[in-house]
């Protein structure tokens, strides 16, 4: 099984970084999966907008990520929220692939994360993304929002301390293989 996993942010240390890598090293201890964490910083694209598509085709950076997509088994996403909201980056490469075809996620079996320092977990674009994913082709398995990210994250080890959220994340990993 191939897993892409990524965070929906270009902060070079992001915790939703963090989180997505430890959900990516679950599935690939329980199930010996082959995981590739991108980071969207390899992504970078110039903002959306037909004018570009029309006068320059497709971006190939684009075709790319689509492409990941469309070789990977299952996926795995953590949100930023950004004033609650997608970050740019996501945001801006999700438009340009959804150009390709709007079924961006071209029914691959998904699980979305979202996390942030504050209580609220990066609720609001989790909510977003689990309401809109049927529209792109996702087979939405499971979502987890984790709040108070350093409270309940060890980033020395890399791993949920929180029981409870952690039985959440594996039950959840569990429904990819």
């Amino acid at each position: 099984m191939k897993v892409l996993a990524f965070a929906a942010t270009n902060h070079k240390a992001s915790i939703n970084k963090q989180l997505v890598t430890h959900a990516a090293n679950i599935v690939a201890q329980n199930t010996g999966a082959e995981v590739e964490v991108l980071d969207l910083n390899d992504y970078e694209l110039p903002l959306y907008s037909i004018e570009r598509q029309t006068e320059n085709g497709m971006h190939p950076l684009a075709q790319q990520f689509f492409d990941k997509i469309g070789a990977a088994d299952a996926v795995l996403i953590s949100f930023a929220e950004h004033n609650g909201s997608y970050a740019a980056v996501y945001k801006n490469l999700f438009d340009w692939a959804s150009r390709i075809d709007m079924k961006v996620y071209q029914n691959k079996p998904t699980v979305l994360l979202a996390t942030s320092p504050g209580p609220g977990g990066a609720g609001n674009v989790l909510a977003g993304a689990v309401n809109s994913a049927g529209f792109f082709a996702m087979d939405l398995k499971g979502s987890l929002s984790v709040p108070s990210f350093n409270d309940n994250f060890d980033t020395d080890k890399g791993v949920l301390v929180n029981e409870e959220l952690s039985t959440k994340l594996k039950d959840i990993l569990a429904t990819l293989g």
